[in-house]
């Protein structure tokens, strides 16, 4: 049996506590929701790898993996997400549940102190935080940054959406990028710091057997002394439906790669997490390109061999589709026609009665699954959380069953073709 509540603990702070029996395991997380803004973007992604460094009463790694150790070999990692046009940074906690301690030890609180502390009592040197530990961490970002190009497949939807969503806050990565970051100071680090734990919202999340009581009072005395504004940063959540121009913008980049990557950026015409289509939008997504069954996999890839690899992801918040694609470079205009062929084929229908049988099945499966997984359980509710929802994941199930062939295309027909990014060889 899991039962899930919802409750504010603080101004601006939110719980969501999953009470199960089903881990062995507690998933503790802490993540400060604002909205995804270039300038402090950087700023925002250092902090949390900052603040892991050390804190006032751990004050180096060392002593805080001991303090972890002691709880049975516990964790606290940073978490740097982005959830459509917010950015989330804060920290995701593993202990072990109560349940399995020895001595009827109380973990949970433990766990909950140690994760405040990391968030509320870092070390600090004249005031602010320790030159050391920014500037380590601070080219650690910058290397991290940097060495997104090497992962070819991710980097082209990275520029594609940078390009498509120019000028809007889902364009900007959830690292920032690398001037700002390079340019970041321990002094700058700190003022930002005091600004995020006065004005950001603040969502938490428990997934294990205790419960919901417990864990409110847990996590409310691990806060204390939090300072919170009057005006909080409520992070936006805009959804541009429609293709910004008439005719999709083109952009091409040369790298010295092998292979080319071809990604295709769509509208979905308002579809989205919030909209009675968003069911029928899920199922769609895994007929298109969304599963290893798919149209895009089945013929772009098997049948035509046009493609090393081809599918289609959605971005729930920002009403976004995206297709990523590994192409000889020669295959430039077939492989792209083809892939709107296939859309095309879901827009009138031309699909068979197993194709959507079991793009519906993937889809439900992998929610189940969600249910069976803590890490994936905390970032679908981490999620509805962003977008201001308490729908768990099994009445969604409930409302993929539902979806019908017409629906699906009814969403097909709503996708727009924005922006093409085409990633090929110095020398093509």
């Amino acid at each position: 049996m899991t039962q899930v509540t919802h409750r504010e603990l603080l101004p601006g702070v939110r719980l969501t506590a999953v009470q199960t029996n089903k881990f062995k395991s507690n998933l503790l997380s802490v993540t400060l929701m604002v909205p995804l803004d270039a300038k402090t973007a950087s700023a925002n992604a250092l902090l949390p790898y900052v603040l892991r460094r050390g804190t006032r009463e751990h004050p180096d790694m060392e002593s805080l993996s001991a303090a972890l150790d002691e709880l049975y070999g516990g964790s606290i990692e940073p978490a740097v997400r982005k959830k459509g046009e917010a950015q989330g940074i804060g920290f995701v906690g593993s202990f072990l549940d109560d349940a399995y301690a020895l001595d009827d030890a109380h973990i949970l609180e433990q766990a909950a102190s140690l994760m405040g502390e990391v968030l509320l009592r870092p070390a600090t040197e004249n005031g602010g935080f320790k030159k050391e530990y920014v500037e380590g961490e601070r080219s650690n970002l910058v290397d991290r940054i940097q060495a997104q190009v090497n992962e070819k497949r991710s980097y082209s939807l990275l520029r594609l959406t940078q390009e498509m969503c120019a000028g809007e806050p889902y364009g900007v990565d959830r690292l920032g990028d690398e001037k700002s970051a390079a340019a970041i100071t321990a002094e700058g680090l700190w003022e930002r710091y005091q600004t995020l734990l006065a004005h950001a919202p603040v969502e938490l999340y428990y997934c294990g057997s205790a419960d919901a009581d417990r864990v409110a009072a847990a996590l409310t005395a691990a806060l204390d002394g939090l300072p919170r504004a009057g005006e909080l940063e409520e992070p936006d959540h805009s959804v541009q439906g429609n293709a910004t121009q008439d005719q999709p913008r083109l952009v091409t980049e040369s790298l010295d790669v092998t292979q080319g990557k071809l990604a295709l950026g769509f509208r979905t015409g308002g579809a989205c997490v919030w909209e009675e289509d968003y069911p029928a939008l899920l199922v769609f997504n895994a007929l298109y390109g969304g599963t290893p069954t798919s149209k895009l996999f089945l013929n772009v890839r098997e049948k035509l061999s046009l493609c090393y690899f081809a599918s289609s992801m959605l971005e729930k918040f920002k009403g976004v589709m995206v297709v990523s694609s590994g192409i000889e470079f020669g295959n430039y205009e077939k492989a792209k026609a083809e892939i709107l062929a296939q859309l095309d084929n879901c827009r009138t229908g031309a699909f068979e009665d197993w194709e959507l049988e079991g793009a519906r099945r993937a889809v439900i499966s992998a929610l189940r699954a969600t249910m069976d997984a803590q890490g994936r359980l905390e970032d679908y509710w981490m999620g509805q959380a962003v977008a201001g929802l308490e729908e768990p994941p099994q009445d969604l199930v409930d409302r993929v069953e539902a979806v019908t062939r017409e629906q699906v295309v009814a969403v097909a027909k709503k996708m727009e073709l924005d922006t093409i990014y085409f990633l090929k060889g110095k020398e093509d």
